[in-house]
């Protein structure tokens, strides 16, 4: 099905403009709902609720809670970020105490092995951010059968396999911040390539979709050259970034990195091939990992929401669902130190737009 995928849009390229193809590799196939072209981001009001629910969980209201947080991998800075935001959280309530574990690579595998022990071993809740959507629905679905309460973060489940979701950023406000930006920095008929996780990786799949149908309908004329896996692994991030650089050439006008390890890894290979200024990246990524090369005027920005934010709402959001709170019907969830969240997409709390960090303010934040 990639090979087919990756024909396509091949083949396109050659009769129409890039990002016009129907066929996106790195993408999922839902539908997309690309914002106007002069509109601020906004949300989507919530609908029904259509999570799960645990079955005979415990009266846990006010009781002390033993969570888990359970990322798509440990030891890289995004997710040491919202496991802080996380403890936060936990110190803040007084009443809940987490551990975070996980695989040291993007696994869904080992993801699904951790989160399956800890059912077995006992908790009160699991806090997660998937590897795969579909994949990862199985064991979180036992977890609710076991009355354990589930909430997501970052990167979500099917919706009835957790409860609630706590959503860093609507998908279609990611995409025209992206594109908006790597528009102006590359021009309306450059070309760029994207170096993502992996094509099943659900938050960046739905980001891509939405940023080909974005780009289609506000920037036409841009030119979509590939997608790369990189698995979030730096070295990879940083090889494929120079394998596209070395293949494209003068082509080459911009690399989008879809996570916080390939967006740095690439900066990395723009530096190191003496093209800052001539190739640009921009990427999610957290501002400490891109400040030296913004600082230096090699890469002009970097796109991102406060992760520890992140972290602390999903936390806030878990104490809730335990204690009742925060119910199927809401359509704000008081979320401590951040005020009202508002909810959509059924059950999604909403963290809010994503930030655009330059050489102006970036040194104001560290995280």
């Amino acid at each position: 099905m990639r090979t087919l995928l990756a024909f396509l849009v091949g083949t396109s390229l050659l009769t129409a403009p890039a990002m016009a193809q129907s066929a996106w590799t790195g993408g999922d196939d839902q539908p997309a709902n690309p914002l106007a072209c002069d509109a601020s981001v906004t949300a989507v009001p919530p609908g029904d609720y259509n999570g799960g629910e645990p079955t005979g969980a415990p009266d846990r209201k006010g009781k002390p809670l033993k969570v888990v947080d359970i990322p798509k991998l440990v030891g890289v800075g995004y997710f040491n970020s919202t496991a802080a935001g996380i403890q936060e959280a936990a110190k803040e309530l007084g009443s809940m105490t987490v551990t975070t574990d996980g695989p040291t690579k993007a696994n869904i595998d080992e993801q699904i092995t951790f989160i399956d022990n800890y059912i077995t071993s006992g908790v009160d809740g699991i806090l997660f951010a998937a590897n795969d959507p579909v994949a990862i629905a199985p064991v979180l679905k036992r977890a609710l059968e076991a009355g354990i309460n589930v909430v997501g973060y970052d990167a979500d489940a099917e919706a009835d396999a957790r409860q609630w979701f706590v959503n860093q950023a609507e998908p279609n406000g990611v995409a025209k911040s992206m594109i908006d930006q790597l528009a102006s920095e590359i021009g309306e008929e450059g070309s760029f390539a994207i170096v993502t996780s992996t094509f099943t990786t659900p938050n960046q799949a739905r980001w891509i979709t939405e940023m080909a149908a974005y780009a289609e309908k506000c920037h036409p004329k841009i030119k979509f050259l590939e997608t790369v896996e990189a698995q979030e692994d730096n070295i990879l991030s940083f090889n494929q970034a120079q394998t596209l650089i070395n293949k494209y050439g003068d082509e080459l006008k911009g690399i989008l990195g879809m996570t916080s390890v390939a967006t740095p890894a690439a900066s990395e290979a723009v530096q190191q091939q003496n093209l800052c200024g001539k190739v640009s990246v921009v990427g999610l990524a957290l501002p400490n990992a891109m400040k030296p090369y913004i600082n230096n005027d090699c890469i002009k920005s970097t796109i991102l929401w406060s992760t520890v934010d992140l972290g602390y709402a999903a936390g806030m959001a878990m104490r809730a669902v335990a204690d009742g709170t925060l119910k199927p019907g809401d359509t704000t969830f008081k979320a401590g130190r951040l005020g009202d969240l508002q909810v959509v997409n059924q059950s999604q709390i909403l963290l809010g737009a994503p930030k655009v960090f330059t050489k102006a303010d970036i040194n104001n934040f560290d995280f």
